[in-house]
């Protein structure tokens, strides 16, 4: 029960990663909120949903507050969801370039920067950002998701410095999956999902599960002395 009594929030947690790191958060002992613009895909115990976009500041400041008035306090705030538009950049729009930044890197700033400082506040905390392989190398195709996920990154370890300024333990990390079964990556030809997995040092792809027991360790107290860092978990991914 690494996480007993704590309040975590995570975004994009009605599936994919999202979903993997509410549920396991949750046998551990957390009291688990769920925001995301779709209902669960799951029922859990101390799991409950909350429907949010993210990019609306005024709706993340309504969140916010109400979270605070029932719970208290937020330990814990993962900072998973995330959209993709891909297309090369010569044909890419500007809706495309924009939906991305704002759910993305936007969205990110928008919960980070209520939740953040109550974590200074009450003495202590634990953020944990999802960034992704391709902020780290770029990929083709992708240079909004690459932009947005990079400035992940950037704004992971400039927070990790602020978060903690006063002396207060408040960390705050990010890791960068490489290719993981998900909804969104189900959909790719077989033959190009084994070609993932042979880019990979391992020879297989991600799991969500593999995404979440990162993150518990990350918001537990096993990683105590761990901040400003990017953990990377790809199997050894070469892009």
């Amino acid at each position: 029960m690494k996480l007993l009594d704590k309040i975590a929030v995570v975004t994009g947690g009605a599936k994919g990663l999202g979903a993997a790191m509410a549920q396991l958060f949750a046998d551990e002992g957390a009291k688990v909120i769920a925001v995301d613009m779709v209902p669960l895909t799951y029922t859990k115990p101390n799991v409950e949903y909350y429907e949010l976009n993210i990019t609306d500041s005024a709706k993340v400041q309504e969140f916010y507050d109400n979270i605070i008035a029932k719970y208290g306090r937020i330990d814990i705030l993962v900072n998973n969801a995330g959209i993709a538009r891909d297309k090369m950049t010569v044909r890419m729009t500007d809706d495309m370039f924009d939906a991305v930044i704002a759910v993305n890197l936007k969205g990110v700033f928008n919960m980070t920067r209520l939740i953040g400082p109550q974590m200074e506040n009450i003495g202590g905390g634990a953020i944990v950002n999802i960034s992704s392989v391709v902020g780290i190398f770029g990929n083709i195709g992708q240079a909004n998701y690459a932009a947005s996920k990079a400035g992940v990154i950037g704004m992971t370890k400039s927070w990790a410095k602020e978060f903690a300024r006063k002396g207060v333990p408040v960390r705050v990390n990010a890791i960068a999956p490489g290719y993981t079964m998900t909804d969104m990556i189900k959909t790719v030809p077989e033959d190009l999902l084994k070609k993932f997995a042979e880019q990979t040092m391992l020879g297989r792809l991600g799991q969500p599960e593999d995404i979440a027991k990162a993150a518990l360790f990350l918001v537990s107290d096993d990683s105590s002395y761990i901040t400003g860092q990017v953990l990377e978990v790809s199997g050894g991914m070469r892009l």
